[in-house]
């Protein structure tokens, strides 16, 4: 890329280019979308080593960095990661087209047939940082919902992010779709974010995906419209009720089995009359896990933990360290998430169905779950192939963004010579 001077113009061609192909993606053919799709994954797989190769790159910028150990776990490709996501970028492909579905239609009296059809949304932005696979999930799903989308991938995935987005352009190619459906900021230079977020003539709807910092940041510049996509700030209620070994087992995977994703367990409450046949087994397993509990003034007392402090609530660690407290009931749980909570993910783990429906009922979260990992906060978990992330607004898209979150609707209404009276 150019110089700095240079970035509005570069990024206003990069909208306007975008714009186009965006017209044309609208309305362009369901097998020529999956021909796309399949192709990428087939450029993906073959250029695995490619990809491991500039992988290793970022994980050398990651280092230097000082990224924390689930932060660079973030930013890891293997072969294995690599082969999740060409079956990713393959489920999508496999999907139903959203566009052009009915989503609902309906007669009136007056002669009129009204159908209200999914459509795209034209151009989206999507910023996120260190994963580099969200390269290839954002890429996916906007094709298939019939959106251009122009990345903008975190400064430690540049190498990754790069050949992965030539995978995808080139299976627009092999389908004769616009290379322009696909495009990604070349430039590691913040003040191409600070453009993109204004170009209110040719972006549609801004994306962020990344901590509290970039969400926050893109909140307060963009004048595009934004879904937000703010930190799991993911809790997990153990009631009086629970059943010991399911739950042992479900907070270890749910704090353990990767620590830097945004559907991991960071706080532990527990239920006061669970807290001697249940909770100290669990806080100990926990800790012979290598988790740092940082316990409340009644946990504490466990051999292992440190004490928490006030800023430990409400606090996204990603990281192997969960804070832990006492509450007394299930309102006691509720309360805290409410005061606490970023309406991410939210898990109670019990067998008394009334208690699971209170915590179902009195909690909004975009996603709430009962006597299951919180790691399955995932758009791919959900049957949706792939997701942009896990959106915790409430205007438009909730939970995990897939290919049918990323329309819109339109309406089509027909008569014979019907006019109004």
């Amino acid at each position: 890329m150019k110089d700095m001077d240079t970035i509005p113009a570069i990024m206003a061609e990069i909208g306007q280019r975008a714009k186009a192909a965006a017209a044309e993606l609208a309305f362009a053919p369901s097998p020529a979308k999956s021909e796309a799709l399949n192709a990428a994954a087939d450029a993906m797989w073959a250029r695995r080593a490619e990809i491991l190769e500039a992988n290793a790159k970022d994980m050398d910028f990651g280092r230097d960095k000082g990224l924390s150990d689930a932060m660079l776990d973030r930013l890891l490709l293997t072969e294995e990661r690599i082969k999740s996501m060409v079956e990713g970028v393959r489920a999508v492909a496999a999907q139903d087209d959203p566009v052009g579905e009915v989503i609902e239609d309906w007669d009136q009296p007056t002669g009129l047939h009204i159908r209200r059809v999914r459509t795209p949304l034209g151009v989206i932005g999507v910023i996120y940082e260190s994963r580099p696979n969200v390269t290839a999930d954002a890429g996916a799903l906007c094709l298939k919902s019939g959106n251009a989308v122009i990345l903008r991938g975190g400064s430690e995935s540049f190498h990754s992010a790069g050949v992965i987005h030539d995978c995808l352009q080139e299976g627009l190619r092999a389908a004769g779709l616009p290379e322009d459906a696909i495009q990604r900021i070349p430039t590691r230079d913040r003040a191409a974010v600070s453009e993109l977020l204004k170009m209110t003539d040719t972006v549609d709807v801004i994306v962020p995906r990344g901590g509290k910092g970039l969400v926050g940041l893109v909140q307060q510049e963009a004048r595009v419209p934004v879904f937000a996509h703010l930190e799991g700030i993911v809790h997990i209620f153990v009631d009086k009720d629970a059943a010991p070994e399911k739950a042992l087992r479900v907070i270890l995977n749910a704090k353990t089995r990767r620590t830097g994703i945004c559907g991991a367990a960071e706080c532990l409450l527990i239920h006061r009359d669970a807290v001697s046949t249940i909770g100290q087994g669990v806080i100990r397993a926990l800790i012979d896990a290598g988790v740092e509990v940082r316990a409340d003034a009644t946990l504490k007392a466990i051999p292992g933990t440190t004490e928490a402090t006030e800023a430990d609530w409400g606090r996204e660690f990603l990281d192997k360290i969960i804070a832990a407290r006492v509450v007394d009931d299930v309102d006691g749980a509720i309360a805290h998430i409410r005061q606490y909570g970023s309406q991410h993910t939210d898990c109670i783990l019990t067998e008394n169905d009334d208690t699971a429906a209170r915590f179902f009922q009195r909690l909004d979260s975009a996603i709430l779950m009962r006597n299951a990992s919180t790691q399955f906060a995932d758009g791919g978990e959900f049957g949706m192939g792939a997701e942009i992330g896990i959106a915790t607004g409430k205007l438009h898209a909730r939970g995990p963004v897939g290919a049918r979150q990323l329309t819109s609707f339109k309406y089509l209404v027909e008569g014979d010579g019907t006019v109004r009276s």
